[in-house]
């Protein structure tokens, strides 16, 4: 069963208690905070906000745990690690370049239409294509990574996965909160949480990044500059057909609408999803999104609706 998803803005001004409040939620909730890292356990706030019996899975603890009992598997976690960030590494480098060119194409105008615009397409598809490669890479060494390890009978940390799905299996709700994205979609893979979400999922900022099919890095207003915008790794896919952009008027160029139109352009068929502060999106059925929630349209405007 596809479970129904409340995506949130930031949560400075928590409202977690009053979404799962107007959500009815009739069971206990399981809480994911290891984005938090190290302050994971200082949870008493979070737990509050998320009523009686709710349980954090302390999945960052578990993962110290795993790597502390076993450290034949953190070596080999370390080596996984070196070579996931050489990969990132060496897709930036093309990245960059690519999406210089198709800047440069786009803001061609002593020519054809016609021709211009054939060209700044497909400027844009190389781009695209080195997205979707470059996360197929991705795959493919997660793949190979845990089809190795075979974790699911691996001592202690098959412990933690059956302790996990254990205390999912009672959980009417499942609450994802921010923090470092890498983190905690390493997390979330390990203890193969995926395939045991709840009924119902409400999560924010980096929680709600991992929830994708694919995780989109950005920030056009970083101190030292732009950076680039990058797809950096798999989600867990329980949120199909939705870039996730938090904080996105305050990352994002949203006064520049060729910048924006491509970023639009980029992922489609993918909607970019803005979650400002404020923000709630309730998913329809299969992830549909409601009449109002906004999206970086392909005219560069962000509007509501699906991207236009």
């Amino acid at each position: 069963m596809t479970p129904s998803i409340t995506l949130l803005g930031p949560q400075r001004r928590p409202t977690l208690d009053r979404v799962l409040a107007s959500l009815d939620v009739g069971g206990p909730v399981a809480v994911v905070n290891a984005g938090w890292r190290e302050r994971e356990s200082d949870d008493a706030e979070i737990i509050g906000l998320a009523g009686e019996g709710a349980v954090n899975l302390r999945l960052f603890a578990r993962w110290m745990d795993a790597l502390q009992a076993d450290p034949e598997y953190a070596a080999a976690e370390r080596e996984h690690r070196l070579m996931l960030d050489e990969l990132q590494q060496l897709y930036q480098i093309r990245l960059d370049h690519a999406l210089q060119a198709a800047a440069a194409v786009s803001a061609r105008t002593d020519g054809h239409a016609n021709t211009l615009a054939m060209a700044s397409d497909d400027a844009l598809e190389a781009v695209r294509l080195l997205d979707a490669t470059h996360l197929a890479r991705v795959r493919e060494l997660h793949d190979e990574f845990y089809g190795t390890w075979r974790l699911e009978e691996r001592g202690t940390i098959a412990v933690h996965r059956a302790e996990v799905s254990r205390l999912l299996s009672t959980a009417a709700c499942l609450v994802v909160a921010g923090g470092h994205v890498g983190e905690l979609l390493r997390v979330l893979h390990l203890f193969h949480v995926a395939p045991h979400v709840p009924p119902r999922v409400v999560a924010w900022s980096a929680g709600a990044m991992a929830l994708t099919e694919r995780v989109v890095l950005f920030h056009d207003r970083a101190a030292q500059g732009a950076s680039l915008t990058e797809v950096c790794d798999a989600g867990i896919g329980v949120v199909p057909g939705l870039v996730l952009l938090p904080h996105a008027r305050r990352r994002l160029l949203t006064d520049d609408p060729l910048r924006m139109s491509a970023l639009a352009h980029r992922f489609l068929p993918a909607s970019c999803l803005v979650l400002d502060d404020g923000v709630r999106v309730d998913l329809g059925p299969d992830g549909a999104l409601p009449p109002d929630a906004r999206v970086v349209g392909t005219n560069g405007q962000i509007t509501e609706g699906t991207a236009a």
